[in-house]
């Protein structure tokens, strides 16, 4: 069972916490493009469910991207929470699998 995920580009200037009020967790994708990043945003409640379902760093995730038109394998690589409210995700880093 391959578990697909939905995210968008990040708007230019958005601040994250004010993207963390509407709902979206800030993220980056790396290794899609070379050495080249994209800023992403992905909605909370589907983050939530990744991370319950996903270990960091081992199963890899099916991401789309309708903004870039880029759909590929990606493993979660980092999860950024606060330091003693485990359940509040700051930031989460993805990089794509190779292959």
């Amino acid at each position: 069972m391959s578990l697909t995920f939905e995210a968008q580009v990040r708007p230019e200037g958005s601040k994250p916490g004010a993207l963390r009020r509407e709902g979206l967790i800030p993220a980056n994708l790396y290794g899609h493009d070379g050495a080249n990043s994209v800023l992403l945003t992905i909605n909370a409640r589907d983050l939530g469910y990744m991370l319950r379902s996903v270990k960091v760093g081992e199963t890899p995730v099916e991401l789309t991207i309708a903004d870039l038109n880029w759909k590929g394998s990606v493993v979660l690589q980092e999860v950024q929470k606060h330091p003693w409210k485990s359940t509040m995700v700051y930031h989460v880093s993805f990089l794509a699998a190779k292959g």
